[in-house]
């Protein structure tokens, strides 16, 4: 009962907080008739807020000084403080962020601009794109098709052939998330011959994780008019090397595997130690952030060019099915 308060970035998530004045927006409340008075206050990200009163076994007096959205935070975990600097979480789809910046920027391809999270009285923007079809595209050859025992198993059997043979999928499972917009999208697995194994498949199913990432990266950089350096990765699918190789080679950058894969909780542990001064400043919790792999690019373009048109071709003829 000390506070009802949110921060920024989880506020930027509602429809209703005017990105620019970081406040509840009366005309968006209105629109979607959600009374303001009922409303938690918008507070700053790393900043303390209330203290622990000793419920569910812990003591009494521990300050909570560090709250943010579930990928701002890895975001921040990444330690993406200059705007340019892109982070990729692998999970059951993907979601990458860019930091544009003191400015939000405005997409027009399909994009989110959000808050990334807010310091003293600075907030800092962010550009999101979502993949609905990651990691649960690597369930569906486990579960669906019974290709592999385990997910970790994908790594293997796409690794022992060196493309899919013309084979893409498109996983449209439940639509298509950034930049296509498409929720009558439905899944296409094309370009099957009779010489078409389980390993083309499942290397296929790779090639849809990072053409979808590439397709998000490649609207970024063009709605902020940024050079991404280097792509920062994260989630469970990180540890399957030749993925990483893979996102590396076809979006033309480095990709940068952290020791800490647990980003989210370290960005908001990082908020926190802020706000306390556990840490004096970003170059600090900067300087503790450590690569464990740096994937280079190292395909030649024109494959890489013609696989994207192959996976823009399969792309199109999944667009629109279940209307």
């Amino acid at each position: 009962g000390q506070a009802h308060v949110t921060d920024v970035s989880n506020a930027s998530r509602t429809s209703l907080m005017n990105l620019k004045t970081g406040n509840w927006d009366r005309q968006l409340c209105d629109l979607f008739e959600v009374p303001q008075r009922i409303l938690p206050s918008i507070v700053p990200s790393s900043a303390v807020l209330a203290y622990t009163q000793g419920v569910n076994g812990l003591p009494d007096g521990i300050p909570i000084a560090g709250i943010a959205g579930d990928q701002h935070a890895a975001l921040f975990g990444q330690a993406c403080f200059r705007d340019g600097m892109a982070k990729n979480t692998y999970g059951t789809g993907c979601f990458l962020l860019l930091h544009t910046g003191a400015r939000p920027a405005r997409s027009e391809h399909g994009l989110l601009s959000t808050v990334a999270w807010k310091i003293g009285d600075r907030t800092e923007y962010a550009l999101e794109g979502s993949v609905f079809s990651a990691g649960s595209a690597v369930q569906w050859l486990r579960d669906g098709l019974g290709l592999i025992e385990r997910s970790a198993d994908v790594e293997k059997l796409a690794g022992s052939v060196d493309d899919s043979g013309g084979v893409v999928l498109v996983p449209a499972f439940t639509g298509l998330g950034a930049p296509h917009w498409d929720p009558h999208a439905r899944g296409v697995l094309i370009g099957l011959t009779r010489g078409t194994t389980a390993a083309h498949v499942a290397r296929a199913t790779l090639d849809a994780i990072v053409y979808q990432a590439d397709d998000l990266l490649r609207a970024m950089t063009a709605d902020a008019g940024a050079t991404v350096d280097e792509l920062r990765v994260d989630g469970g699918a990180t540890a399957n090397a030749t993925l990483m190789q893979m996102q590396a080679d076809v979006s033309g950058v480095p990709v940068v595997r952290p020791s800490n894969r647990e980003t989210t909780a370290l960005g908001a542990a990082f908020l926190a130690g802020l706000a306390v001064g556990f840490w004096p400043d970003l170059d600090a919790v900067a300087s503790l952030w450590r690569a464990d792999a740096r994937f280079e690019p190292a395909t030649d373009r024109a494959v890489v060019d013609a696989g994207r048109d192959r996976w823009h071709r399969a792309v199109r003829r999944s667009l629109d099915w279940a209307r």
